[in-house]
């Protein structure tokens, strides 16, 4: 009886462990993005389970059943693998997705795809915005957009800030220089503070390039589809004034917590 439980046991066990094995592909292939524009960087990357003395990867990059490229890649010790392949060149010429496909040996195959754009389909516009100040005049926000073109920035006095409105047809970024004198953000010291940024009511990290006595220069990325940007500060315009810390920490708190962070707090 004793036997038979142990054999059972074992069994389960070995199949068990069968099925963790199975889960682990003996080939991988990743990718440091799903999009790409012409000139970029492409990083692959990826792990071979099983060592076959010298032997290499083999790469192939694809565009519509096309051959784009084609690689031979050193496996480290450790199984892992790298390439890099700048995407420009006369057969970098057609928008879409592309499929990269990797070969191990006889039988070790793996894939993947990205979305590439050529610099003709790129949308990138580099220009001085005038904002309403209603009665009080206007102002300029210098700006440049990729992937996007820009359509409004409006004053949100109720929320010491602006709201930009743009039509994003591609993933990209939009840079501004952000002139003090007509926005900021600043701790109680006068120290500089950071902006908060929703992208449609989700809260999103930046980038901060440049801060003069007179500009904040701020990059903010944006995906397909994005259509609202807004910057809280503390100070928009001198008409509206300044606001007390203990009102914008209360901001920044009821911001967090009925926004959701698209990209889980990578700040």
């Amino acid at each position: 009886m004793m036997l038979g439980i142990f054999f059972s046991l074992s069994v389960l066990l070995l199949i068990s462990m069968g099925v963790v094995f199975a889960e682990e592909p003996l080939l991988s292939v990743n990718l440091d993005s799903e999009n790409y524009s012409e000139g970029d960087i492409i990083l692959v990357s990826g792990n071979v389970l099983t060592i076959i003395g010298n032997t290499q990867v083999s790469l192939q990059l694809f565009s519509q059943g096309n051959l784009v490229d084609v690689d031979q890649i050193e496996v480290g010790q450790d199984g892992n693998y790298f390439s890099r392949i700048k995407a420009e060149g006369p057969l970098w010429q057609n928008p879409g997705e592309y499929t990269i496909k990797v070969v191990y040996g006889e039988a070790n195959i793996a894939e993947t795809s990205f979305n590439y754009l050529p610099k003709s389909d790129v949308i990138e516009t580099t220009d001085m915005f005038e904002v309403d100040v209603g009665d009080s005049g206007t102002f300029d926000i210098n700006y440049s957009i990729t992937g996007g073109t820009l359509e409004a920035i409006e004053i949100q006095p109720t929320i010491l800030g602006l709201t930009l409105t743009i039509d994003s047809p591609d993933q990209g970024f939009i840079v501004l220089d952000l002139p003090r004198q007509f926005i900021d953000a600043e701790k109680q010291n006068g120290k500089d503070e950071q902006f908060i940024i929703l992208i449609d009511n989700i809260q999103t990290p930046y980038i901060e390039s440049q801060i003069f006595s007179d500009v904040r220069t701020i990059t903010i990325n944006f995906e397909e589809g994005d259509s609202e940007i807004q910057i809280i500060g503390t100070f928009v315009i001198p008409e509206f004034g300044t606001i007390v810390m203990i009102i914008l920490t209360v901001g920044i708190m009821a911001s967090v917590l009925l926004t959701k962070n698209r990209f889980q707090i990578k700040i």
